[in-house]
């Protein structure tokens, strides 16, 4: 899936402001450079004048932050690296973690959103990828995923 709608899908998710974003991937690391007219770029549609695509980076230290700011930062432990490589998958494990999502609520967004899938199908999609169950999680799943998340955290 698009970056960039990703980033639109949780920051309508979220209502979240351009600044809003801007902090949440501070939040991340204080020292990445991002400000409210580069996210404002991001928003818009591909045909739109100012579009800019969003990058791996930008969109992981977003989920990283939207982590750190929904349960908390824990010093006990040393920082995650930011990755580099932003795959459907990757968002999908850092969506889980940010809402503290079970598998039973994982079951459930997915069937909020008319798209049941089976446990096994749910597992395979957050083994590694050498794993033989491995599975790629697919634009439609994801956006599926998305959409089913948006209606139960806006309550729609």
């Amino acid at each position: 899936m698009i970056n960039n709608d990703v980033l639109r899908s949780i920051r309508y998710m979220l209502d979240l402001g351009d600044q809003h974003v801007v902090e949440l991937a501070r939040l991340a690391d204080p020292a990445f450079a991002l400000d409210k007219d580069e996210v404002r770029a991001f928003l818009l549609k591909e045909d739109e004048p100012g579009y800019q695509p969003c990058s791996d980076a930008v969109l992981a230290h977003v989920l990283d932050g939207l982590i750190v700011h929904l349960r908390g930062r824990d010093d006990s432990v040393a920082p995650r690296p930011v990755e580099k490589r932003i795959s459907n998958n990757v968002v999908l494990k850092k969506l889980r973690v940010a809402f503290e999502l079970k598998d039973v609520d994982m079951h459930q967004v997915f069937a909020d959103a008319g798209f049941p899938v089976s446990k096994p199908e749910l597992s395979a999609l957050f083994r590694q990828p050498g794993h033989k169950n491995y599975r790629a999680c697919g634009d439609q799943l994801l956006r599926n995923f998305l959409k089913g998340l948006t209606s139960r955290v806006r309550g729609s």
